[in-house]
């Protein structure tokens, strides 16, 4: 019977795969408590809204009609599900490796390799990709500079904040976050009164509730578009776990991981279940304009709102700009836990005396500009594949914390049964259930030749493929080391 892994005191070795996630051991380790409450609340808040919502939702519109709502709501109820799991993990053991140190102790150090290197992968092409979609607004508005020069300067001044202190990365992300969540609050109350009749100096004759049923039914398509709505949907949804990964830098870890998880049922209610409702009631779903000037633009234009296109830029620019600075961070925090458990380079564990990673900063950023290069210089061949191969990492990272708690639970309860603060509901049948449904998108992708779900999922597949094989050289070849040092021949 393999034996379970255990919990680790504080202040286990940078080099222990087992590193312990309490917030002594992160301080210890040379990351500082500059986030504050406000901070964390408002990164948990603005981490599921992002730009994918306002951008990708026309074409989920577009595919399932108002049945994307069930589609969103699918989807919703999943990332609650792996957000509470998740929690559960963090709140007994807050790092900043979040599920790649959990997976780490409780299925192996191949696995937080895996899954850790695979999400520094997908938040560094995320850089390029909303490095470009910024660029693309700027220049719009400015067309002296180029938008390679945009994206240039955007992902500088991002850097820089993020290599002054945790506390500026914070700071920022308030108030992008911020943005985020007044605009989404204000576009769910001018809606909600059109499409009720009731909003002062505006005549909608398109919108109300009929809008749900009226052209073609509340599924046009069929009940099969809402699995392809999932497929359009899944992906905007990435980036509810970044509360996780920030809280080992707040002076309450165990506090913020519990309120980031206690709220993510009505912040993905509100912000997207909400917005996407009032967008289907106020146009009917097949108009050409939610296709043509995207689904929040289109509504905006059909209450008469003055200058609603650049309004709904300045939203997405935030967005983009929130969604940089997240990724960037993310991206360093997960490459500083790699190198604090030896599974990145040592530099990569190196703090300042502010308690930046700044190697690690370096290095994510640096990908991100040779990332942006390919997609100016190669954008169907080299920036394409490195879009597909990342596409599918959401679901692996999810995978990986549905099967990370099935063995954590019974290891916090054997060791620290106290730490079980956030617990999985229904445990463990609802983690079994979530891992099923998982495996089920990623199969229905491999079926999805329209919308390239096909090619995402082999090539994200191949790429971690690749990965997992280094992950076990790199353990066996550790062990072999161990032996030797030890004076147990090898093999």
């Amino acid at each position: 019977m393999t034996s379970q892994p255990t919990l680790k005191p504080a202040g286990s070795g940078p080099g222990d795969p087992g590193e312990s996630g309490s917030s002594p051991s992160e301080h210890d380790s040379g990351l500082q408590a500059g986030l504050k409450n406000r901070h964390l609340s408002m990164i948990a808040i603005g981490g599921v809204i992002g730009a994918g919502l306002f951008v990708g939702s026309s074409s989920g519109i577009a595919t399932a009609g108002p049945g994307i709502l069930l589609s969103y709501a699918l989807v919703g109820t999943l990332v609650v599900l792996v957000m509470r799991m998740l929690g559960e993990m963090s709140a007994a053991n807050p790092t900043s490796g979040s599920f790649s140190a959990h997976a780490d102790r409780a299925l192996g150090p191949w696995a937080g390799f895996t899954i850790g290197w695979l999400y520094w992968f997908f938040w560094v092409v995320v850089l390029a990709v909303e490095a470009t979609a910024g660029a693309a607004i700027l220049e719009g508005w400015i067309p002296a500079v180029p938008q390679w020069g945009w994206a240039l300067i955007v992902m500088v001044v991002l850097t820089a904040t993020n290599l002054v202190s945790v506390g500026s990365y914070g700071e920022f992300e308030f108030w992008f976050a911020g943005i985020k969540v007044v605009a989404i609050a204000a576009f769910i109350v001018v809606g909600g009164l059109a499409v009720f009749g009731v909003l002062p100096g505006v005549d909608s004759d398109q919108a109300g509730l009929a809008n749900l049923t009226d052209h073609g039914g509340f599924l046009p398509n069929g009940a099969g578009a809402i699995l392809t709505g999932i497929l359009l949907v899944v992906f905007s949804f990435m980036g509810s776990e970044i509360a996780t990964l920030a809280a080992g830098e707040s002076e309450d870890p165990q506090r913020a991981v519990t309120k980031a998880t206690n709220s993510i049922i009505w912040r993905i209610g509100v912000f997207y279940l909400g917005s996407i409702l009032v967008v289907v009631c106020l146009l009917p779903w097949d108009s050409e304009s939610i296709t043509e000037d995207g689904s929040y633009v289109a509504a905006l234009d059909s209450l008469g709102i003055a200058h609603a296109g650049q309004i709904m830029n300045f939203i997405v620019l935030t967005s983009v700009l929130s969604c940089l600075n997240s990724g960037l961070y993310t991206a360093s925090r997960m490459a500083f836990s790699l190198g604090r458990r030896g599974d990145a380079p040592k530099a990569f564990a190196r703090t300042t005396s502010r308690g930046v990673p700044r190697t690690a900063i370096i290095a994510s950023v640096v990908f991100g500009f040779v990332a942006v290069f390919f997609n100016y210089k190669f954008p169907d061949s080299v920036f394409l594949f490195l879009v597909n191969s990342s596409g599918a990492v959401a679901l692996f990272v999810w995978l990986v914390i549905c099967f990370s708690q099935l063995r954590m639970r019974k290891i916090i309860q054997a060791e620290a049964p106290e730490k079980l603060v956030v617990r999985m509901w229904l445990y463990p049948y609802l983690t079994w259930a979530s891992a099923a449904l998982i495996l089920f998108v990623l199969g229905y992708m491999l079926t999805d030749t329209e919308h390239d779900g096909r090619t995402t999922v082999l090539l994200s597949l191949l790429v971690a493929a690749v990965v997992l094989v280094i992950a076990v050289v790199k353990q066996r070849t550790a062990g072999r080391r161990t032996e030797d040092r030890d004076g147990i021949p090898a093999g």
